[in-house]
């Protein structure tokens, strides 16, 4: 199976192009054969040549699943954090890089740290998926 390319990137925070910007969000260009990658990544680096806080990346479908990060949780029936409380669903926040997952999750761990019920927890993509299916 011939490997997918996309191109992902935006408007950057800081030249560490690691946090989108705020009220911004992250563009997915693809999938794309390798060829037609590089066409669309020079094509949209061509038309943000005059910002530098702009940054498209190429990446393969499997780097993609790779560095996909979900922050997950929110209020539980109690402290085993089996069962969600009931009328609630779990919230999923993501995908994520690994830096931003963390900093979601501090972010909302703080907001509910006077709460013994509230838990959130980092999952990769694929951790995610065995999750759902079981």
């Amino acid at each position: 199976m011939a490997k997918t390319y996309y191109v992902v990137g935006g408007e950057y925070a800081d030249t560490s192009f690691t946090v989108i910007a705020p009220g911004h969000a992250e563009e997915r260009f693809g999938p794309f054969e390798e060829q037609e990658a590089h066409i669309c990544w020079r094509a949209l680096t061509g038309k943000s040549v005059d910002n530098a806080m702009v940054r498209y990346f190429i990446r393969s479908s499997e780097d993609a699943t790779a560095e996909q990060w979900y922050v997950v949780g929110g209020e539980y029936a109690d402290t085993t954090f089996q069962e969600v409380t009931e009328g609630r669903t779990l919230e999923t926040h993501g995908p994520y890089t690994r830096k931003e997952a963390l900093e979601k999750w501090r972010e909302l761990t703080g907001k509910t740290v006077d709460n013994a019920l509230m838990r959130f927890d980092l999952f990769t993509g694929a951790e995610l998926q065995r999750r759902a299916k079981g």
